[in-house]
């Protein structure tokens, strides 16, 4: 009996191992397996307790895990510190923080990866589809409609018979299918509204000319084709790589006017340039609006980027929202006779009263390649958080050497300020302007402390230094990190300067973070 009891007391003791904080289950490699058998589906996020970007991923997190438990979803979300369990982490293959992984049915050896964005509304649906059905049945009209609205994409079967083989190979597609939610129609009135007279499938999008009918035999492989085919440039990494975008907010007077001569515009460059619509009051995309150097109140507006190695944004000069002139742009665009679009911040009057010396884009370049000034620069970004831990250190580098007449201590807010001789893909970035009518720039690649600076500084850019260009962009811990297992390294560049969120981009991409840009991916914006 004793024997029994020390038994019983061990097995609640381990389960008990298995806490909770703000509803998310902490998990070791000690409980992990109990935890899968507890709960067979479990979203677990690997995380680094330094890594801003996990931190930023807290609240939503927590919101996620608690509007799952509210509901009585017997999915839930654990955590692992990677840096602690460092067993788990290398089993399951954590490259990056966060890395999110998705185990269901209580199977641990192949987790699906979390490919969504990271609110807790993005995750919520996410999980809901990885453990609901695939594909919703339409009520009527209103709900159409809704799923529509409320979707960037969303794809509509509409079928009389739910048993026929189109229908099952719809629902098949959409079973492969991430990020998108399929919807089934059978109703007459739903046929009607929408104007189709027979089973087909319609995918709903807001960019470009905004819904396309599949036309091909209903197979899944060619549905699964069709699908790609009409949203594949959503994702930053698509193949095409210009983009232009309408800033315009859904609540102005002649919203239904400014779209239509958008769609117009968007017809004849079809395949050549992606047409897309932000809008402008949405609290998610004003990241978007600050990476276009825009403000809510200047909207409408319309900006074009090219995504090609480097980013390069372009401005209209006409502020008309109409086909013509935003045909015009486009044709100029390319045509090749656009100058690229730079942002700068007006230059401010105590820019060099202070130790570190401020760079806006209108005196970056007299100050960086002065002729007898060696100048230090960072290029930093107000929301990463590695800029953030190096700023006492910079301040300090700063203090010691601003009696120096030769060399300038300076930074430049590179969400604000864009300059055509640096391009700047990383967060903080550090660069060396030697005194000379070289223009020579030299990346600073040593260690980030005081002593490391200051002997950089003291050997004239030698020590810690080399050419630009020779070696990969110096990246951050959180960066350097995630993009080790990711083939397409411009994606990761899509997931930081957007969101909050987005988290697209970064819909996803942001995505991730500080080397980043955050456009179109995690949180999907199209």
């Amino acid at each position: 009996m004793l024997k029994l009891l020390l038994i019983c007391t061990l097995a609640v003791a381990s389960r008990a191992e298995i806490v909770e904080e703000d509803d998310v289950l902490v998990l070791k490699k000690s409980n992990f397996e109990e935890a899968l058998k507890a709960h067979p589906n479990i979203l677990v996020e690997f995380y680094a307790p330094w890594c801003g970007h996990c931190k930023a991923l807290v609240p939503e997190y927590a919101k996620a895990a608690g509007m799952l438990k509210a509901d009585g979803s017997v999915v839930r979300l654990g955590k692992v510190d990677a840096t602690e369990e460092t067993e788990l982490a290398q089993e399951y293959g954590v490259r990056g923080y966060p890395t999110i992984k998705f185990f269901k049915g209580g199977e641990k050896e192949s987790p699906k990866e979390y490919s969504a964005g990271r609110t807790a509304d993005d995750i919520v649906a996410w999980l809901k589809k990885r453990t609901g059905p695939a594909v919703a049945t339409l009520a009527g009209v209103t709900e159409a409609e809704s799923l529509i609205a409320d979707s960037e994409v969303a794809v509509i079967g509409f079928f009389k018979d739910v048993e026929s083989d189109g229908a099952k190979a719809f629902e098949k597609a959409a079973e492969a299918t991430d990020d998108v939610p399929f919807a089934l129609a059978t109703s007459d009135d739903i046929f009607a509204k929408f104007e189709v007279s027979k089973d087909s499938v319609v995918l709903f999008k807001k960019f470009d000319e905004g819904r396309n009918t599949f036309d091909g035999e209903l197979t899944k492989e060619d549905l699964l084709a069709f699908f790609t085919e009409q949203t594949a440039p959503k994702i930053f990494g698509g193949e095409i790589k210009s983009h232009i975008l309408m800033f315009l907010p859904k609540t102005s007077k002649d919203f239904d006017d400014k779209m239509d001569e958008f769609k117009k515009a968007a017809e004849g460059f079809k395949g050549k340039i992606l047409f897309i619509f932000i809008d402008s009051d949405v609290d998610d995309n004003q990241r978007i609006l600050e990476f276009f150097g825009l403000k809510k109140e200047e909207c409408p507006a319309i900006r074009l980027i090219t995504l090609e190695d480097e980013m390069t944004k372009y401005k209209p000069e006409s502020e008309a929202i109409t086909a013509e002139s935003i045909i015009a742009f486009c044709k100029l665009f390319a045509d090749g006779k656009l100058k690229p679009h730079l942002m700068s911040q007006d230059i401010p009057e105590d820019w060099d009263k202070t130790p570190v010396k401020i760079l806006v884009g209108k005196n970056f370049e007299e100050i960086a390649f002065h002729p007898s000034k060696n100048v230090f620069v960072e290029f930093y970004a107000p929301w990463c958080g590695h800029c953030k831990q190096l700023t006492p250190i910079w301040e300090k580098l700063g203090e010691k050497f601003m009696d120096n007449a030769d060399i300038v201590v300076a930074k430049m807010d590179s969400t604000a300020n864009e300059i055509e001789t640096v391009k700047v893909h990383s967060f903080p970035t550090l660069k060396f302007f030697p005194a000379g009518d070289e223009r020579k720039v030299i990346d600073y690649n040593g260690e980030r402390t005081l002593e490391g600076f200051s002997k950089f500084l003291e050997s004239g850019g030698k020590d810690g230094g080399a050419p630009a260009g020779d070696d990969d962009e110096d990246m951050d811990a959180e960066v350097r990190s995630t993009e080790t297992s990711t083939p397409d390294q411009s994606r990761l560049m899509t997931e930081h300067l957007f969101r909050s969120s987005l988290c697209l981009f970064h819909t996803h991409m942001q995505s991730v973070f500080c080397r980043t840009v955050y456009m179109y991916t995690n949180k999907r914006l199209f």
